[in-house]
């Protein structure tokens, strides 16, 4: 399964929404992979393994559910998770890419994938499909939690 949708940050045409910067956008998304818990509600435990400038490992626990993954960063680019197959977990991975196509308008583009063959995925389409909507109510979740934590201020020094 591959899907990808997009979420407008800014648009200059819309004075309703307040702008958020391109670095509190950043820090947001880098606190989303370091603090899940902010942004997961029926997340129980992260523990981060091992962390770097550029690369997380952490653990996950949903409940008796284990989840190990890494998340890279490419400053003020993208942010991607990647979780191999472990146990009833199949590999697949996350990119959130933010994208600038003209000046004052921000977008995050969120690609999901797994390595499921096309007759998987034709097996699993109604799952496929909860899975999709549910991944993009988490990402709009995210990106209304970054928008408040800016305007409280949460970004106004690094986080890192």
């Amino acid at each position: 399964m591959k899907f990808e949708h997009i979420i407008e940050i800014n648009n200059p045409n819309n004075r309703n929404i307040p702008p958020v910067s391109l670095e509190q956008l950043w820090q947001g998304l880098v606190l989303r992979a370091k603090s899940p818990k902010l942004f997961i509600p029926h997340l129980d435990e992260c523990h981060i393994l091992e962390a770097s400038e550029n690369t997380v490992s952490r653990i996950s626990h949903y409940g008796n559910l284990t989840v190990h993954d890494t998340v890279t960063f490419a400053p003020q680019q993208h942010v991607h998770y990647q979780v191999p197959a472990q146990g009833e977990v199949p590999a697949s991975t996350l990119k959130m890419t933010i994208e600038s196509p003209q000046d004052d308008v921000l977008l995050v583009r969120f690609v999901y994938e797994d390595n499921k063959s096309d007759a998987e995925n034709a097996a699993d389409k109604m799952y496929d499909d909860f899975r999709k909507s549910a991944y993009h109510e988490a990402d709009i979740d995210t990106i209304r939690i970054i928008r408040e934590l800016a305007l409280e201020g949460r970004f106004d020094t690094p986080l890192i």
